[in-house]
């Protein structure tokens, strides 16, 4: 089993920035890909961001490319999102998530554990 637990979360103005820790814990070898996804109020998850075990290949989704950073420390079982130019509409609970499979992957479904969320607020 595998334990992934999100922080960094936060209220910050728009054009600010906030970087957003995932750590894991647990059977983490067998942990090949890891993701963001984030839910706005009334709507649904979508997927954010997400890189492979090596950090060579990250995937984007389109609204957040350019601004947000997705890396990883694997000595440290950490991922972490950098969100630069930060938006209103950014505003969401970030999840951090991750898989056994190889490959990136934009579809919850295909995550197999999940953190509880990090609240972000960007305020105009």
């Amino acid at each position: 089993q595998v334990q992934v637990a999100e922080s960094g979360g936060g209220l910050v103005q728009a054009g600010g920035s906030l970087r957003l820790s995932c750590e894991a814990s647990g059977d983490t070898p067998n942990i090949n890909t890891a993701g963001w996804f984030r839910q706005a109020p009334g709507k649904e998850r979508e997927f954010v961001a997400a890189l492979n075990r090596n950090a060579v290949t990250t995937y984007y989704a389109d609204s957040v490319k350019g601004r947000f950073t997705i890396s990883r420390d694997n000595a440290k079982n950490t991922v972490y999102l950098l969100m630069n130019s930060l938006k209103p509409e950014d505003t969401a609970v970030y999840y951090c998530a991750a898989r056994q499979g190889f490959g990136i992957r934009v579809e919850e479904s295909q995550y197999d554990y999940w953190g509880q969320g990090t609240q972000v607020s960007v305020s105009s």
